[in-house]
């Protein structure tokens, strides 16, 4: 059921960390045009990675005994606040510092967390996740790709498909169907590491609208795996997976994926010295709804720090994240559209230009608007 979201602050000694960050930020996007930070999610460069491992910027809520900081979720909110905020790329450790590194911490073997886990703090092990699959749209329960045993450990064959940055990866955790049907739903799932290099692994990139192909087609024939590749219990995969989401749904990279978009539109506005009262109003109402979602996610950011999985909350913040994310360039395109005497720096057209066209996969990556608003409606008690 759902708990209400009580409001939280963010703690003194992780506010300290801002400064740091907000420099290696800085000399990252230092010669980046407007449109290119706007693609701070899909911003891949392993080499910055890297830099944000040396630095200590990853793994900050992984422990110590592993090449992390033990420093729990806070930490990290700020540290991806501040990345997303300057539009630095982030894609290359993504999802391994978010998802995999916390998954294979909950639920791995001692060896799986002791090989990839220092791997990840370090920047050096790079992650994507085997979700989705054709024909299956967000409906993970109707997985089809099998992982049978063999005497040596496991068998892959299937595929999966919108798997972010595969083709850049080392690594893919992968929901596999390990007994039954795909008519059996939740049951007989499990997760699986794949090791991407192996043979009968093809990896096809994905040209989306705005030219990008941060998404890929993942093929598997007769992909063999030790033993060792199963994560946590067989038949567990669902309930792992769950608790995985809600790492992926609650943060703030579900409400800032527009904000470098946001801040080029408010600095021209500010250039060319409009400021009456509509304009007024449309920053406040943008500013005031972003300062809501954020309060929202610091809640659920204190959840995770209490080590509870708040899977309602998060979907919540998802959904009403994805909403704001959304409506924002069409509301700055349609302000651009009303005042064409305004001379605009073409940066920020082709900002407004990629955002727009990627905005309507913001409602798709990590659940869609109609999975989440079940998931909603469950813990409202209303299904």
């Amino acid at each position: 059921m759902f708990d209400t979201l009580a409001l939280a602050s963010l703690p003194a000694e992780d506010e300290a960390l801002r400064p740091a960050i907000r420099e290696i930020a800085a000399q990252a996007i230092a010669d980046m045009p407007i449109d290119r930070r706007a693609r701070s999610w899909q911003g891949f460069d392993a080499d910055f990675t890297r830099r944000l491992g040396q630095a200590g910027f990853l793994g900050l809520n992984l422990p110590k005994a592993y090449g992390g900081h033990d420093r729990g979720p806070f930490a990290r909110f700020v540290v991806v606040e501040e990345l997303l905020s300057a539009g630095a790329p982030v894609a290359a450790h993504w999802i391994a510092d978010r998802q995999s590194a916390p998954l294979i911490l909950n639920f791995g073997t001692e060896a799986q967390r002791e090989f990839y886990i220092p791997r990840i703090c370090k920047g050096e092990a790079l992650f994507c996740i085997g979700m989705s699959e054709p024909g299956s749209g967000s409906d993970l329960a109707s997985v089809r790709t099998r992982a049978e045993r063999t005497d040596k450990g496991w068998v892959v064959n299937g595929q999966k498909i919108w798997t972010t940055n595969s083709m850049h990866s080392d690594y893919m955790i992968a929901l596999l169907r390990t007994s039954g049907t795909s008519e059996d739903r939740h049951k007989g799932l499990s997760q699986l590491i794949i090791d991407l290099k192996a043979p009968g692994v093809t990896v096809r990139p994905i040209v989306d609208l705005t030219g990008d192909a941060h998404f890929a087609e993942v093929f598997l024939e007769n992909v063999e795996l030790g033993e060792d590749a199963l994560i946590g219990n067989e038949g567990d995969g669902w309930k792992q997976v769950t608790a995985e989401l809600a790492f992926e749904r609650s943060g703030p990279e579900r409400i800032y994926s527009s904000v470098v978009l946001l801040d080029a539109w408010v600095r021209h506005l500010q250039a060319v010295g409009r400021a009456g009262d509509a304009t007024a109003a449309l920053v406040g109402g943008f500013t005031a709804r972003l300062a809501t979602l954020r309060a929202m996610s610091i809640a659920c950011t204190a959840r995770l720090a209490l080590g509870e999985s708040p899977v309602v909350e998060a979907s919540l913040v998802k959904d009403l994240g994805t909403s704001f994310e959304q409506e924002l360039p069409n509301a700055i395109g349609d302000d651009l559209a009303a005042h064409p005497d305004e001379a605009v720096d073409a940066d920020l057209y082709r900002a407004l230009l990629y955002v727009s066209q990627i905005a309507p996969s913001f409602s798709l990556r990590g659940g869609t608007r109609e999975i989440l608003r079940g998931i909603i409606a469950r813990g409202l008690g209303l299904r």
